[in-house]
């Protein structure tokens, strides 16, 4: 008898031009890319054609000269979100949010607002700013330090869950008959004192449908996996090999059980950038085609705040990259570790891993075609090692329409994938309770 195994999750990473650095060079780029509505709109809708869970958008509070083309300049997350909620249906809808750089009173209303407008599909993508450069746009000088900021964080989530539960269901009456407009019962302050918020409450708009948003957590530190086991339904990482993404999943699903969460009810699901062609030979084709349009200058940049942002323009580019200083960085840590592993395994220069890193951010690089693609996944889905996976394609839209229209009808001819949306909310979409 064949075994019946539960779908994949999938997430579309939104990125104007593609998620590779040199996309927007590509003959197939839009033009404006993340600043073109209709091309965004096209490919929320080409996303909800293929089923897919969600559609994410990455978002950065600091910008130079210097930066991804996708993110030089792009909307603000809850705006185009907001846009996006009239022109589709059923597809999640997740913005990232600073909790280093942002209130938790402003972020509860706006994720309540998102959610209300999209019929419940909203979805929260818990960041912690971890570029230096970030806090001078913020009246500071220096970065808070890593600890410093997850517990921030920690005490952040606390305060919108708490404003998020401050209307009751039914707190509403709206009874034109006698008057009565709301149950002040059902209204209640937080009356939050912590060591960094002070919040009285209640939110200023009403109980959402989801009655909070889908949660996400993004960071594989041990501190962001703490985080994450506590409060995050689904967890987005960068994995590139089988055994540690089985490792950390492992690890993940232990922390969640032990914060007395049901680990099958927590998703992990790692970054994919799937270069695809007819044949294997087409493929890396494709692959080398795009690699040869990243430029040094542009290419050091991207993998800089990974290292702290240290000035990598000192080293030779075919210095190996476990023989550079990267001592005083004070970067994304767990990403880090992932690039240096792959780096010492496979004997990596430093203009060998800010290609590799610069196109596809860290996250797992596969070339091939559909069927090999499907079997790869397949093996990560059913050997514990993900729940799903957030597609990042490195062209849009035409890397991401050969994903919809070849990888999709196999996995669901293998019963990896669904056939249909389910009814309700985002999070009972995903099997999982309104709160």
């Amino acid at each position: 008898m064949m075994t019946t195994y539960k779908h994949i999750k999938l997430g579309l990473f939104l990125a104007g031009y593609g998620h590779h650095v040199a996309s927007w060079r590509h003959e197939n780029a839009i033009e404006k890319g993340p600043m073109d509505l209709t091309h965004l709109i096209n490919t929320a809708q080409l996303a909800e054609k293929g089923l897919f869970d969600l559609v994410f958008l990455a978002d950065s509070l600091f910008v130079s000269e210097s930066s991804h083309p996708n993110i030089l300049s792009r909307f603000e997350p809850f705006t185009l979100l907001s846009v996006l909620s009239t022109a589709t249906t059923n597809i999640g809808l997740a913005a990232t949010a600073s909790t280093t750089y942002s209130e938790p009173f402003h972020i509860a209303r706006q994720f309540s607002s998102l959610d209300h407008l999209s019929h419940g599909r909203a979805a929260w993508n818990i960041v912690t700013s971890s570029i230096t450069s970030t806090a001078e746009n913020f009246n500071g000088t220096k970065l808070m330090e890593h600890e410093l900021r997850y517990e921030r964080a920690n005490e952040f989530v606390e305060v919108t869950n708490k404003l998020w539960r401050s209307w009751d269901k039914g707190a509403l009456v709206r009874d034109k008959e006698t008057g009565a407009f709301i149950d002040a019962s059902k209204l209640h302050t937080i009356d939050h004192e912590g060591k960094h918020f002070k919040v009285r409450g209640p939110l200023n708009i009403e109980r959402s449908p989801q009655g909070r948003p889908l949660l996400i957590q993004a960071g594989s530190s041990p501190t962001g996996t703490d985080l994450a086991s506590k409060v995050a339904d689904v967890i987005f990482t960068a994995q590139t090999q089988i055994e540690d993404a089985q490792n950390f999943y492992k690890q993940l699903k232990e922390k969640v059980s032990k914060q007395n969460r049901n680990p099958e009810e927590v998703y992990i699901m790692p970054g994919l950038f799937p270069i695809l062609g007819d044949t294997e030979e087409e493929a890396h084709q494709n692959y080398q085609e795009i690699q040869d349009l990243i430029l040094p200058e542009v290419g050091l940049s991207i993998l800089a705040p990974y290292v702290g942002n240290i000035d990598l323009s000192q080293y030779d580019l075919d210095t190996k990259f476990a023989d550079l200083d990267l001592s005083t960085g004070n970067g994304v840590q767990s990403r880090f570790e992932i690039i240096l592993k792959e780096a010492i395994k496979n004997d990596l220069t430093l203009e060998e891993v800010y290609k590799k890193v610069a196109g596809s951010r860290g996250h797992h690089i596969f070339v091939g075609t559909p069927e090999q693609l499907a079997d790869k996944m397949e093996e990560w889905f059913k050997s514990s090692a993900a729940d799903g996976f957030n597609i990042m394609p490195p062209i849009l839209p035409s890397q991401f329409e050969l994903f919809i229209n070849n990888v999709i009808p196999i996995l669901q001819e293998r019963n990896l994938y669904k056939e249909t949306y389910s009814e309700g909310t985002l999070r009972q979409k995903l099997g999982l309770e309104n709160e």
